[in-house]
């Protein structure tokens, strides 16, 4: 008589366990349902996009859709980098003269190091990112065409000439470890192609320099002057034998060989600034603000092939991993341009509000404010 009750429990906890199993099957299935959904929308890669006046947007290269935001703590981000396995971003912001460093996979901050004051341009290589200043700012709309900017060179405002540092930020340690001493208004930042140089570009005083990266020592100054004023962005072509410099109030952008060595300029159109080569080289591009347009021209010949018709104020730019498209950032447009590649046509804006500045993919793509890692 005492068996029927004990079987009775037994029974309720088959019951009780086969349940258990049921819902543990759900929830593993919509785990992985939740993983499948994840790979998916991350097949195509990321875009990651700053806002002067927000923080990071998240574009999903396989929709070409916003699909996050990232809070960066912080007021005026402007240039960025991510990192070679793509788990942390580097964001310069203005206000708090700082770099935030950002979980991709969470968009959590980690870590806030300070840099200097007004940190704009942001290059990673390896462990360590390199943040340019501008101390000195002057700012300003370029001069009207046919006009040359003012520049008085007897003048005696010290705070003008203050020499912009490159901030040294080793990302294991999560500090500034030193700094690199370049020009008034350091802006864009590239690697040599050995590795063993920073080329800088400074808008104050009109010149790219030349540093040692080991030991921050000057190896050698190019002045821009005679070409054009306010050299801005720059980049060393994919074989390593040339570097262009842009001139924003030059309407120009200027040829370098390997060792530094002024070739030739170019004629673009109205106030030039972000600057890329394709991945394979044969191609260049070139963000011309005023003109409304990106730029493209032969890298052999440097003859002109098409303008891109854009939006307002459009600075920076990347390809996409697969080199099919590139993203253009317009700030006055609150708008990333898509444009298609091989056609060079706009196919699509992505609405990115609060003045988008710069752009970034990963894995890591051609643009002006990066460079593709190739294995």
């Amino acid at each position: 008589m005492k068996l029927a009750p004990t079987l009775n429990k037994v029974r309720i906890s088959l019951v009780l366990l086969t349940l258990l199993a049921t819902v543990s099957g759900c929830d593993k299935k919509s785990e992985d349902s939740a993983t499948a959904a994840e790979a998916s929308v991350s097949a195509g890669g990321f875009a990651y996009v700053t806002s002067q006046d927000a923080g990071v947007s998240v574009v999903d290269l396989a929709t070409m859709e916003v699909i996050k935001q990232f809070d960066v703590k912080a007021e005026g981000p402007r240039g960025l980098g991510v990192t070679d396995d793509g788990k942390k971003l580097i964001v310069a912001t203005r206000e708090n003269e700082s770099i935030s460093v950002i979980d991709t996979a969470t968009g959590e901050v980690l870590q806030q190091i300070h840099v200097g004051k007004n940190p704009e341009f942001v290059r990673i290589n390896g462990n360590f990112a390199y943040i340019s200043s501008e101390p000195s700012a002057v700012g300003g709309p370029p001069p009207k065409p046919g006009a040359k900017e003012e520049r008085d060179d007897d003048d005696d405002d010290d705070e003008e000439k203050i020499p912009a540092k490159i901030a040294v930020v080793d990302l294991i340690k999560g500090e500034k470890v030193r700094e690199i001493t370049g020009g008034p208004e350091t802006e864009g930042i590239e690697f040599s192609a050995d590795g063993k140089n920073l080329v800088i570009t400074n808008e104050a005083d009109n010149t790219i320099t030349v540093h040692n990266i080991a030991d921050g020592s000057l190896t050698k100054t190019i002045h821009t002057h005679e070409h054009g004023d306010r050299p801005r962005g720059i980049k060393v072509s994919p074989d390593g034998s040339t570097y262009l410099a842009t001139l924003e109030y030059g309407n120009k952008f200027m040829v370098l060989d390997k060792d530094f060595n002024f070739v030739r300029n170019v004629e673009t159109g109205q106030t030039p600034y972000g600057i890329s080569y394709d991945h394979a080289g044969k191609h260049i591009f070139v963000a011309t603000n005023k003109e409304k347009a990106l730029q493209v021209f032969d890298a052999q010949t440097y003859e002109k092939i098409k303008d891109i018709p854009t939006g307002n104020r459009c600075w920076h730019f990347s390809f996409t991993p697969d080199d099919k498209q590139i993203l253009l950032a317009c700030g006055k447009s609150d708008a990333v341009f898509v444009i298609d590649a091989e056609k060079l046509e706009v196919t699509k804006q992505i609405e990115v509000k609060n003045m988008p500045w710069g752009i970034v993919t990963y894995p890591k793509a051609m643009g002006s404010l990066d460079t593709k890692i190739t294995h």
